[in-house]
């Protein structure tokens, strides 16, 4: 195989991650590349850790797309459904997460339309497959190696909890930021660190979502942390934690922010559903399962009867959520060598590897 048409957006969010993880091997196996970035635009901010050479062979690849392009190449777009039509060359191949339960007839038809369709969670394959589709696979992502144990001792015997992820309904952020006040607020053996942010929130907005969860109550040992612009901020904040509750979300394509804990020795809170089934386990993560689902709509990112993202997320009880705080702290001052492991089986090597076994033949 010669050239790979390849799509996919360069930024701070996760989509920006995932490629920027995809390139990073793909330029690790010297394989060329015309690169196609959502929007065209390069923005490298994050992205600290990554090397100059890297960087200079995606510029390199993204300037030399036009020169070097040809229609027969295949072309692999890491991209929502929702504006995967649009490609580039003859044999089309969507690297994409679904978070919902109900796919919709333009999801389907999306679907059908590429050569291969891989989601990142075997539930999100299985959602498909339920509709008659045939050329759907499951490939997973990994650990980004960006992130790596630092060693250090952050709040000493205090026991510091983590929410990482843009404040949302499905991630029960309101739930899990009333829930832990409830319990621990003002409690100084215990602190929540927040960073919560949501770039498509303005800051009032913010301000009034987190008000709202709290009853307009403030709390000594809640942190809310700003957007961090870099990977090595990240990387200080997931050490920094002890238990990470961000693995209660209700609906996910994979969730990067527990799944990043965990691989770095720290124990997690995951409710069992969605992609979290494909990597959290009694073994490595402190396990919660669902009470029941409900309509995962917010008239913001999830709209009922729209052509996208339909269907229901999980529940947690508070009852549940409170039996796995004490469980995971009694625990968390261990390291969650299980957790470790899932580096072994879960890397970005591993995922680009059977992308490209999956394209070749």
């Amino acid at each position: 195989m010669d050239y790979i048409n390849f799509s996919g957006p360069i930024n701070s969010l996760s989509f920006g991650n995932v490629t920027v993880n995809m390139l990073r091997e793909l330029h690790k196996l010297d394989q060329k590349i015309c690169f196609f970035p959502v929007g065209n635009n390069l923005d490298f901010d994050a992205y600290d850790k990554l090397s100059e050479d890297c960087k200079s062979w995606i510029t390199d690849c993204y300037h030399n797309r036009l020169k070097n392009l040809n229609k027969d190449n295949p072309s692999l777009k890491m991209w929502h459904l929702m504006g995967s039509e649009s490609t580039v060359g003859s044999r089309s191949f969507l690297y994409t997460f679904y978070e919902c339960d109900q796919p919709t007839d333009a999801e389907v038809n999306l679907s059908s339309i590429h050569e291969k369709t891989i989601f990142s969670s075997s539930h999100s394959e299985e959602c498909f497959k339920s509709k008659g589709l045939t050329n759907t696979e499951y490939i997973p992502i990994g650990f980004d190696e960006d992130f790596f144990e630092t060693d250090k001792e952050y709040l000493g015997d205090k026991i510091n909890f983590g929410l990482v992820g843009k404040f949302e309904k499905r991630k029960h952020t309101a739930k899990i930021l009333k829930l832990w006040a409830e319990k621990y607020g003002d409690n100084p053996d215990y602190q929540l660190t927040c960073c919560i942010t949501n770039p498509f929130f303005k800051e009032d907005q913010m301000k009034l979502v987190i008000a709202s969860a709290l009853a307009g109550k403030t709390y000594k040992n809640i942190n809310f942390l700003p957007h961090l612009k870099t990977n090595s901020e990240m990387n200080e904040l997931y050490n920094s934690i002890d238990i990470n509750l961000s693995g209660l979300s209700g609906a996910e394509g994979w969730n990067l922010p527990a799944f990043n804990s965990t691989c770095l020795g720290k124990w997690s809170i995951v409710l069992n559903a969605t992609s979290h089934k494909d990597w959290a386990t009694e073994e490595n993560s402190i396990i919660v399962n669902p009470s029941s689902q409900e309509e995962i709509y917010d008239n913001i990112f999830f709209k009922k009867d729209d052509n996208f993202n339909q269907g229901n997320f999980n529940i947690f009880s508070d009852e549940d959520f409170y039996s796995a705080t004490e469980k995971a702290i009694s625990v968390c001052k261990s390291k969650n060598t299980e957790g470790v492991k899932l580096k072994e089986t879960f890397n970005y090597s591993n995922t680009i590897n059977q992308i490209l076994k999956l394209i070749k033949s």
